[in-house]
């Protein structure tokens, strides 16, 4: 049996699959968004974990057996989040989410300081993306910007609650336009527009790639055996894609 965790913007779902791939079952909870500002979107880390224990507790109650036979756990949700977390892995602030479009500013900033950001980053900075939201913070948070030892996405917070870990996949960190796609790892050039080193990085692994292992403390409280494998996963666009079957070079959605 494989589980499946999908860390949404409205919603934590979770699916439970076989070795056929036939679906056993689903569940979610229900999630909140905040909006303090115009143009602000943000979201309670803690509150994607909270989700995520529900979601699964109603998996368990409706499929014991299946679920206690769960081997491996793969991982997708809500691209381009900004979660920002202290050095003992505290939350420092509400996520600012995919659709908050504060940091309009940083992006024009970004891409005049770096011309060729656009090709290291292969796209170009929007207010969407992970990068521009830390040079906002910056530059209105100063004293929040100061703590700030590991940047995650949000389905890696969640990552980080299942294995203790700071893991992030490929496409999920292409998405935060600190990426150098072309080589696969961190760009220390686009790293340096938001004031960034790659220590404050999660370690990026191919979604296909194990990406840490259930603690003991997460499996006790889930209700699952501790040391199985937890997939790198892959930001929500990018499986959706592998779950419609466009995996071939010319294919798209």
């Amino acid at each position: 049996m494989y589980l499946g965790i999908d860390i949404g913007t409205s919603e934590v779902k979770a699916l439970l699959l076989d070795d056929q791939h036939h679906v056993i079952g689903t569940a979610g909870s229900t999630l909140e968004v905040s909006r303090p500002h115009p143009g602000h979107s943000e979201q309670d880390p803690v509150s994607w974990w909270s989700a995520t224990g529900i979601a699964l507790k109603a998996l368990q109650q409706k499929h014991p057996a299946q679920y206690a036979a769960v081997k491996a756990i793969g991982l997708s949700g809500q691209m381009h989040g900004a979660v920002l977390l202290d050095a003992a892995d505290r939350v420092l602030r509400p996520a600012i989410l995919w659709n908050d479009t504060r940091s309009a500013l940083e992006c024009e900033e970004m891409m005049a300081a770096l011309p060729a950001a656009a090709q290291l980053a292969g796209s170009l900075i929007m207010p969407g993306f992970t990068a521009p939201k830390l040079r906002w913070v910056a530059k209105h948070e100063p004293a929040v910007f100061a703590q700030v030892a590991k940047v995650l996405l949000p389905k890696d917070y969640v990552r980080l609650m299942l294995t203790g870990e700071h893991i992030s996949d490929m496409s999920d960190a292409s998405g935060t336009a600190w990426l150098d796609v072309a080589r696969r790892a961190w760009s220390p050039e686009l790293l340096a527009l938001t004031g960034m080193t790659e220590k404050q990085m999660p370690r990026v692994v191919e979604g296909s790639a194990p990406g840490g292992a259930l603690s003991a403390t997460a499996a006790s409280a889930l209700g699952l055996q501790s040391g199985i494998v937890v997939a790198g996963g892959a930001g929500d666009n990018a499986s959706s894609a592998i779950g419609m079957g466009a995996v071939n070079a010319g294919e798209g959605f």
